[in-house]
């Protein structure tokens, strides 16, 4: 049997280590046209309406880049709709909204398309004011979609890009010079454990060894595996 956190552990741990995702704390590895394209488009209030989309494998930071999009978005006080497989009831499209962000089309009901087909309509196309920009996150690429066709079709009318996932190597190397800028030891069996017990996703790591250096530093202890457990249970 295996001694790691349970599910309900290890769903706490990674609620409790989100911070607000940002531009700058993705790491763009492989990505680096991707988070540019965002950028440009966020930090423009005249940005281009042509619709964006990105897909990736699960953990390749689809979601990060969307929540780093509308945080962005609202420090510049806009306001924009967002849509992910979690929203029950969408409502209708708001005129006010500057943006619309769609995550998670992949896993969208019937309902969600029916909500999502309308938001692009009206946000390409409004009664008032200017065309608003649509950026849209899934697992595949539009054209795999398994969605209705009006949607699938114009979620693929602009700019696609691919993200690609960090590898075991490359999320080894970053979090191994995370660990050297912050003066902190790793182990190999350390590494070892986070990388294969705790969220692929970078940023998570980059919390959990946040928190894995505070703890470490309030308890006097080196960072170990007893410790990781000791700050599990603890904290």
């Amino acid at each position: 049997m295996s001694n790691g956190p349970t599910p309900m552990k290890q769903m706490a741990l990674d609620i409790g280590l989100a911070s607000v995702p940002s531009f700058s704390n993705f790491i763009p590895a492989g990505n680096e046209a991707a988070l540019e394209h965002l950028q440009l488009w966020t930090g423009n209030p005249l940005r281009s309406p042509v619709p964006t989309f990105l897909w990736g494998e699960s953990g390749s930071g689809k979601t990060h880049l969307l929540r780093a999009s509308r945080e962005a978005l609202r420090e510049q006080g806009s306001r924009v709709g967002w849509m992910d497989a979690s929203t029950l009831d969408p409502g209708d499209f708001d005129d006010q909204w500057d943006a619309i962000l769609l995550d998670d089309c992949h896993l969208y009901t019937a309902a969600q398309q029916a909500a999502a087909f309308n938001w692009f309509v009206n946000a390409q196309n409004p009664a008032h004011g200017p065309s608003r920009w649509v950026l849209a996150a899934a697992t595949c690429p539009p054209a795999d979609l398994r969605l209705r066709e009006d949607l699938r079709t114009r979620l693929g009318w602009g700019h696609v890009f691919q993200l690609q996932a960090l590898g075991e190597a490359e999320r080894r190397s970053v979090l191994r010079r995370a660990a050297d800028e912050r003066g902190v030891f790793l182990g190999d069996e350390v590494m070892d454990y986070m990388l294969s017990r705790f969220s692929r996703d970078l940023s998570s790591l980059m919390d959990l060894l946040d928190q894995l250096d505070a703890y470490a530093l309030r308890t006097q202890r080196a960072i170990t595996i007893p410790l990781i457990k000791s700050m599990l249970e603890n904290e």
